[in-house]
């Protein structure tokens, strides 16, 4: 017989042992602008010089996704991707210009309606130079378009103010300032949503004063396909060597030559690259080290992501945009102390259309039917199960040809995880077949060798066919302003 004794010490056991409430899950995602997939100085392709102890702390307390990549490679669409789960061929936001089309869905509306606090601090840039609040966001720090390095002017909840400093500082200022709010431990304490947006790594490359001429003079590797050879171009597209000689190309640059002031030589632009990735880094710490005082750590996913790749040198380049591994690939972490194992390494395909879906299902609020999300919750890799179904063996890449930066053409790709077919839409060029096994550098364009064209072929039918699969083949066009498009004079 259950005696009144026996009850009460169970009752007290679950009373001791058990909160009242349960510990909120807390949600931090940080993006990044231009951030290469390899700049970490855990990866061994990183320069050997570069330091990012913050984001190595990332991957070594949870788990590093070493195959990431964005299905386009610009800030606004692969932003837009992120936010809302999916392409941009079903979002729409094609460009850096174009608003974010009425009724679209983010995320962050949806933890809203679960009971998450959900908070904005940095770049926005859907929508160009609109810095206004967006839904989604019960707090919100800002700035128009893509914003300077030194002493910015934020929009905070519809009030505009200038700051002195340094960007990325003072976004990590605003973030722990929020922190703070929301973080108090209470009796019921909810759930919050915090993303912070920052600008680095983006063009022009600007460090702080105090890590200004950090790397200079450091020995770089430069990359194989640098070099102005033919045997680099033999086989490749007539629009890519061609490059070299335009805006964002090593040769010559449509602001000038690398070696006229105010444009830096390659050296320079390379070291300001990694000057500015290490006081990103810096701030970051600062971000993990305030959840670590606030005892947040312990329930909170932290992932960090870049919006996209970029080229430092490859095939003559410095920029993103097109379909090559250092455009297209992106660094990855997420942390979540008892659901990741620390040192966790995943290897399966994961995009930037997967992030939405992965932060709902943690929070524990069901995908929406409608509008239909393109991403897989990444949930279950992250806790080291198999997906219940088979994971992706390819994604599809789209980038749509900008007026205002015309070197790189419309460009749709099929990625699998050993080849690569490309198709360059509006040249009369060759498009791209490359064998990332053997050429990871895809040095060699194999579109015309006929042992591969069968191969060729049924890539090229499957990106078509899931192009085509829900009209999606509709390419949105830019009305050209002015004198922007027909009348540019040309260079000699």
């Amino acid at each position: 017989m259950t005696t009144p004794r026996f009850l009460y010490l169970c009752l007290s056991f679950l009373i001791l042992t058990c909160p009242l409430y349960p510990e909120p899950k807390n949600v931090l995602l940080i993006l990044s602008d231009d951030h290469r997939y390899d700049f970490m100085s855990f990866m061994e392709q990183s320069p050997i010089f570069l330091e990012t102890p913050h984001l190595d702390r990332l991957a070594g307390e949870g788990a590093h996704l070493a195959n990431a990549f964005v299905t386009t490679s610009l800030c606004s669409p692969s932003r837009a991707s992120i936010l809302t789960g999916q392409y941009m061929r079903h979002h729409r936001v094609v460009d850096n210009q174009r608003p974010v089309p009425a009724g679209t869905m983010f995320f962050p509306e949806y933890l809203q309606d679960a009971g998450y606090t959900t908070g904005y601090v940095g770049k926005w840039h859907m929508g160009h130079e609109d810095d206004t609040p967006r839904k989604g966001f019960d707090h919100w720090v800002s700035f128009a378009g893509q914003g300077t390095y030194f002493d910015p002017t934020f929009n905070i909840n519809g009030k505009r103010k200038s700051f002195k400093g340094y960007n990325a500082d003072l976004l990590t200022d605003q973030a722990i300032s929020w922190l703070d709010q929301v973080g108090k431990p209470v009796k019921k304490q909810k759930p919050f949503f915090l993303q912070i947006g920052f600008k680095a790594v983006h063009y022009p490359f600007q460090p702080p004063p105090r890590h200004a001429k950090r790397y200079q003079g450091k020995k770089i590797d430069y990359p194989e396909t640098m070099a102005n050879t033919e045997e680099n171009y033999l086989s490749q597209s007539n629009w890519i060597r061609e490059r070299r000689y335009g805006i964002h190309g090593i040769d010559h640059m449509e602001t000038g030559t690398l070696d006229q002031d105010p444009v830096p030589d390659f050296d320079e632009l390379y070291h300001n690259f990694c000057e500015t990735v290490h006081a990103m880094d810096e701030n970051i710490g600062r971000v993990l080290n305030h959840l670590d005082k606030l005892k947040l750590t312990k329930n909170t996913l932290v992932i960090y992501l870049g919006d996209n790749g970029f080229a430092l040198g490859e095939h003559g380049f410095y920029d993103k945009r097109d379909a090559f591994e250092e455009s297209i690939r992106i660094p990855m972490l997420a942390r979540a102390p008892g659901i990741i194992k620390p040192g966790t390494k995943i290897k399966e395909m994961a995009l930037n259309v997967d992030l939405a879906p992965t932060i709902l299902e943690y929070a524990g609020v069901v995908l929406p039917e409608k509008p239909k999300m393109d991403g897989q919750s990444l949930l279950p890799l992250l806790k080291g199960q198999k997906p219940t179904d088979k994971w992706r063996e390819h994604f599809v890449y789209e980038y749509h040809w900008e007026w205002n930066f015309p070197a790189t053409p419309t460009t749709f790709s099929i990625r699998t995880d050993h080849q690569k077919y490309v198709y360059y839409h509006g040249v009369w060029d060759r498009n791209g077949f490359y064998d990332l096994t053997s050429d990871p550098h895809e040095r060699h364009n194999l579109i015309r060798v006929p042992a591969y064209q069968e191969r060729i072929m049924e890539l090229r039918e499957k990106l078509f066919d899931e192009l085509d699969s829900s009209g999606d083949l509709a390419i949105p066009i830019r009305r050209p302003k002015n004198e922007q498009f027909y009348d540019r004079k040309l260079r000699r």
